[in-house]
């Protein structure tokens, strides 16, 4: 019992860091009808990921296909 009064207490008054609400502000920025899909309107951060994931899907799209056709060919006899 007197561990858990120390974890309520430790808990209950740790200091606590204030965040600003920015909910209003991102709402501006992805409402905005500025011609960009919504998983752009992030900026540049947003682009590069988008970016790096359809090279990587590219890239196992192609790496599947390889595997596939060199799975069907017949080995060669030694």
């Amino acid at each position: 019992q007197a561990l858990r009064q120390i974890s309520q207490r430790t808990i209950s008054t740790a200091s606590r860091r204030q965040f600003e609400n920015r909910v209003h502000e991102n709402q501006k920025l992805f409402q905005e009808d500025n011609g960009l899909p919504v998983h752009l309107k992030g900026g540049a951060k947003d682009a590069l990921l988008y970016r790096t994931t359809m090279g990587l899907t590219l890239f196992g799209t192609i790496y599947a296909v390889y595997c596939l056709l060199v799975s069907s060919m017949p080995k060669k006899p030694n």
